[in-house]
């Protein structure tokens, strides 16, 4: 009889080992996180202190961080002064911020983003690439031939893995974008693809969910026990975290709220009803009116907020609407997720006062204070890309810095 189709042996005692070793896995990857986010958020820090905050022993603490210095993700930092304190002094720990990196893509309509992040989610280097097509091969082969351009000028750094973010239906367990109607994308094998042509880890997720995560790690989210993410840009959407898991839904379709019905709205959508939220916000809509009122003459809405800055009332007001339109939105999904904290990415509400304050209006005055721009209004693409894989890595710090060679 074929080996393969031999009888398996009867079990044995030691049957549940595999078991045990799957949570003791847990534990130490859980525990490797912890400690390493805690370095993260407080460094430069005492092990002790580390120990406290995480609430694991001292020795648990002293062993992983010895891990991390020798792999080169935490530094001793200089320990400060004592005058006439007896015993050997604490010797602070800090992230080492200069030795990795992670790759990020950001997949919009015109264009695709591409950076290089550190391991605080600064931006390190940033390229915008213009579409001249919407092939998927060509975009993302093109999105490799600008992260390896930009390792190229970053010499002395190691690249972790690859983040990619990108709008519409974005499953994260196959690493696939499912469907982007505006690009026309259905099925992309995105991880596959681009893991080929950099041989490194490739993480894929929705960019509402990965700013929720950016947020998370780097941004005012930090601390918040729930928070939601509403992005407003071509592509409308949402995210909501709490006790640190984004929630994605079956095949990662949670946050699609595109078609949601907006009170007051008029434009037609695509799938023929009137008021969808991103028929109603995109800013395709939005440039197309400030077209129609002679604001501008282009898709581009930076250029009607450059307007708005020159002091035009037609922009003013154009961003002004839209922003009370997102309050509105905003207002809706207070209601149903009543979450500690909502960050807002919306090219006005970031850079406008008046738009934000129009938006906390329509919010309302109880619940004003818990909304609150994007930390990362200059590189909000950039990070969406970046995040994605260091949320991955902040997960399994120890699993991720074994990637390289």
């Amino acid at each position: 009889m074929p080996r393969s189709l031999a009888p398996s042996p009867p079990p044995t005692r030691r049957a549940p080992a595999p078991v045990r070793r799957a949570v003791d896995s847990d534990r130490r990857r859980t525990s490797a996180s912890v400690i390493l986010r805690s370095v993260l958020e407080h460094g430069p820090v005492a092990r002790s202190t580390v120990a406290r905050l995480t609430g694991l022993s001292p020795a648990t603490v002293t062993e992983y961080c010895a891990r991390f210095a020798m792999l080169g993700l935490i530094r001793e930092a200089p320990a400060p002064p004592r005058s006439k304190g007896v015993g050997r002094p604490h010797v602070p720990v800090d992230l080492d911020d200069s030795r990795f990196v992670v790759g990020g893509v950001h997949v919009a309509v015109p264009y695709t983003t591409v950076a290089l992040l550190d391991l605080r989610g600064r931006v390190v280097a940033e390229r915008r690439l213009a579409h001249s097509g919407t092939e998927p091969g060509h975009v993302l082969a093109n999105a490799v031939d600008g992260l390896k351009a930009l390792l190229a000028d970053a010499p002395g750094v190691t690249p972790l893995s690859v983040g990619v973010a990108a709008g519409g239906w974005v499953d994260r367990d196959s690493g696939t974008i499912v469907e982007h109607a505006l690009l026309g994308w259905r099925d992309v094998a995105v991880r596959e693809v681009i893991g080929t042509r950099t041989g490194l880890p490739v993480h894929v997720d929705g960019h509402a969910r990965a700013l929720v995560n950016g947020e998370r790690l780097f941004g005012r989210a930090r601390g918040s026990r729930s928070v939601l993410h509403l992005f407003v840009g071509n592509v409308v959407d949402a995210a909501f975290a709490t006790n640190d898991e984004v929630h994605h839904g079956p095949r990662s379709q949670a946050g699609a709220i595109a078609h949601l019905p907006l009170a007051g709205g008029t434009e037609r959508c695509d799938c023929g009803r009137r008021g969808c939220l991103q028929a109603e916000l995109s800013e395709r809509t939005l440039c197309r009116r400030a077209r129609e009122a002679g604001v501008i003459d282009t898709v581009n809405p930076m250029h009607l907020l450059a307007a708005a800055t020159a002091g035009d009332p037609d922009a003013v007001r154009l961003l002004v609407e839209r922003a009370r339109l997102v309050g509105r939105a905003a207002a809706l999904l207070l209601d149903v997720l009543n979450p500690d904290t909502v960050v807002v990415t919306e090219v006005g509400v970031i850079h406008r006062e008046d738009c934000l304050g129009a938006l906390r209006e329509e919010v309302g005055a109880d619940r004003a204070a818990a909304v609150v721009p994007t930390s990362f209004p200059d590189s909000v693409l950039a990070v969406a890309g970046g995040s994605v894989a260091l949320d991955e890595f902040y997960r399994d710090p120890l699993g991720a810095s074994s990637w390289p060679a």
